[in-house]
């Protein structure tokens, strides 16, 4: 794997960091900006917003630039946003400056995504993308504690400041490592651009990934509380569960990519979302049980974010069939899934435990898993033949 790779993951690891690490600051933003706890959570929600609006919308309008200085230019956005955050006088310049690092994060993850795979052989497309979240998950369960740690003892802007200088490492890291030929793609048209957003093959994708996902943050948004609450540990124990399941979403996030490089996307999804699914079965009885509850949560992160190479492989694979000319803006439509399928898991997560408890998420989270495992057998018989309304 080329080292440019490493830019990439860099770079992920810092966006990942700054779109989670908010969830850790909110109650010390709250406090310190005098705004309420629903205000202070609104950062996480604009946050998404960006990502969403960037992915496909920025994607589209950039498309001519070169993937080098597009690149570079991202970092430099992220960076300036994290910085304004870091020197935000009030709440409304903390808006501000989380939208612009959200539409920088949006449009990373789409070129991030087809940067990665022009690095590599086409068999090795989902191990590349692979690496790249890598960055991403690690940030979940260790850029985020660290950040938290350093707002609690220091102050929330001080976490913003420590960011931007992960987004100025990734800034040099991918001047020096990223080629400068990466070949870009001819800018999409409009008609192009509404052709992914209407294509049902493409839909049933974006489905996929947001349920998907979906089903993961209904138990995950709330794996710290119940390990504490439910499974008895100390919250100290809990930082160190926490930093045991982001190795194994590191882990599984490459081996995710490996089995979707040796069996297909299809197949790989399928297997992960029925393992993903049986294992937040198991957590619904083992959840009460300490070291079973450990074991359970260990073995889950192997394939929570399993299903990421796979998932973005797949949408690129299928727009270059159905959508050649637009294939770029198609995996920015899928990085903006992925926060719909957190903003979905995260809300049913929130009303379960408002109205049945803790302890119920991991069942409802199952049950979302197994939709897009009948999404993805779908998707994938679709695959081997032609159906009326799913042609090309």
């Amino acid at each position: 794997m080329p080292l440019a790779l490493l830019a990439l993951t860099i770079s992920a690891f810092a966006i990942g960091t700054t779109e989670f690490v908010i969830v850790g600051l909110v109650p010390t933003i709250a406090e310190q900006l005098a705004i309420s706890l629903p205000s202070a959570g609104m950062l996480v929600s604009i946050y998404a917003l960006g990502v969403a609006i960037g992915a496909p919308v920025l994607t589209a309008l950039t498309g001519k630039l070169p993937r080098k200085q597009l690149l570079l230019a991202l970092m430099v956005l992220f960076t300036a946003g994290n910085l304004l955050a870091w020197q935000a006088p009030g709440y409304a310049t903390l808006v501000v400056a989380r939208l612009l690092t959200g539409l920088a994060h949006g449009v990373f993850f789409s070129i991030g995504s087809t940067i990665a795979t022009s690095l590599v052989p086409k068999e090795k497309a989902a191990s590349a993308i692979a690496i790249m979240f890598g960055g991403l998950t690690v940030a979940l369960v260790t850029g985020v504690p660290l950040g938290t740690f350093i707002g609690q003892h220091f102050g929330w802007r001080e976490t913003f400041l420590a960011v931007s200088v992960l987004g100025v490492i990734a800034l040099i890291a991918s001047a020096i490592l990223v080629p400068g030929n990466i070949p870009g793609r001819t800018p999409a048209s409009l008609a192009d651009q509404l052709k992914v957003l209407t294509h049902p093959r493409l839909l049933m994708i974006y489905a996929i990934t947001a349920l998907g996902y979906g089903g993961v943050f209904t138990a995950f948004t709330f794996l710290a509380p119940m390990m504490q609450n439910l499974a008895g540990f100390t919250p100290n124990a809990v930082s160190w569960i926490l930093l045991g399941y982001g190795v194994a979403v590191a882990v599984g996030n490459i081996w995710g990519g490996k089995l979707a490089d040796k069996h297909g996307a299809v197949s790989a999804l399928k297997f992960i979302f029925a393992a993903l699914a049986a294992l937040l079965v198991v957590f619904q009885f083992t959840a009460s049980i300490q070291y079973a509850a450990l074991a359970t949560v260990l073995v889950m992160g192997v394939f929570a974010f399993g299903n990421v190479p796979g998932l973005q492989v797949y949408v690129v694979q299928k727009a270059e069939e159905y959508t050649p000319a637009a294939v770029d803006v198609a995996s920015g439509l899928n990085i903006a899934a992925f926060n719909v399928g957190i903003a979905i898991g995260s809300v049913v997560g929130g009303q379960t435990v408002e109205h049945y408890g803790l302890a119920q998420t991991p069942w409802i989270g199952a049950l979302i898993v197994v939709g897009a495992l009948l999404l993805t057998g779908l998707s994938g018989r679709l695959d081997k033949r032609v159906v009326p309304g799913f042609s090309r």
